[in-house]
């Protein structure tokens, strides 16, 4: 057993880790800005809502809110997409998304940091679309750049806390049915969720920086 803190942990990938991973017995904080219902019934989870990972003042907070107990994990899940081409190109939209999706993740490692120690793990759930090698489709641009910088941020995440022996992976969830996604997907939260935890219980030091699938695929840059 360890603590485990989630961010976006109200709905989807993040609901869905919470759940399993409580259920095996982990001690779950659920970081969102806003709960729900499905949250709010979980068992072994503490919610923490309120809190905005784009937001100095509630990224600030969470060593506060998060309680004095050392991090056994962290997972950034927190994410944002919004749909674009290049015929419909939205400054605003593509900011929103790298607030969300590349920016948070570090700063809130950040704000965390203090509490990770030795054997400490950070997960930044990601996805293959953030890989230059494997984008054979275009558009999605704000989406794309976004992880894109996720991935870039893991990597350095994992050089520079490789020293305090936290190990860091990047991980691409699916395909997966969620609200994110309009429901469209290959597989549900549930199997995503299993994945991942399964990818991140393999992690280790030697392996840190590593951008992997849920189901152990490696995956280019």
């Amino acid at each position: 057993m360890g603590v485990v803190v989630i961010t976006g942990a109200n709905r989807g990938i993040g609901l869905e880790l919470a759940r399993q991973l409580a259920a095996r017995g982990d001690s779950v904080v659920a970081i969102c800005r806003k709960s729900s219902p499905e949250l709010d019934g979980l068992q072994g989870v503490r919610v923490e809502a309120g809190i905005d990972v784009t937001q100095d003042a509630d990224v600030h907070a969470l060593p506060e809110r998060v309680g004095a107990e050392p991090i056994d994990l962290l997972i950034n899940n927190a994410g944002l997409l919004e749909v674009d081409s290049l015929g419909n190109i939205d400054a605003a939209s593509i900011r929103r998304q790298f607030e969300v999706n590349s920016l948070a993740p570090v700063r809130v490692t950040a704000a965390l940091q203090a509490k990770l120690h030795q054997g400490s793990k950070v997960a930044v759930v990601s996805s293959r679309m953030g890989s230059i090698a494997d984008n054979t489709s275009g558009r999605m641009y704000g989406y794309r750049m976004s992880k894109a910088a996720a991935n870039a941020a893991g990597k350095s995440l994992a050089q520079e806390l490789r020293a305090e022996g936290v190990a860091v992976v990047i991980l691409h969830p699916g395909f997966v049915k969620t609200d994110m996604t309009a429901g469209n997907g290959d597989i549900g939260p549930d199997v995503a969720a299993k994945g991942l935890i399964a990818r991140i219980d393999e992690l280790a030091l030697e392996s840190t920086g590593r951008f992997m699938h849920a189901n152990g695929e490696e995956l280019p840059w």
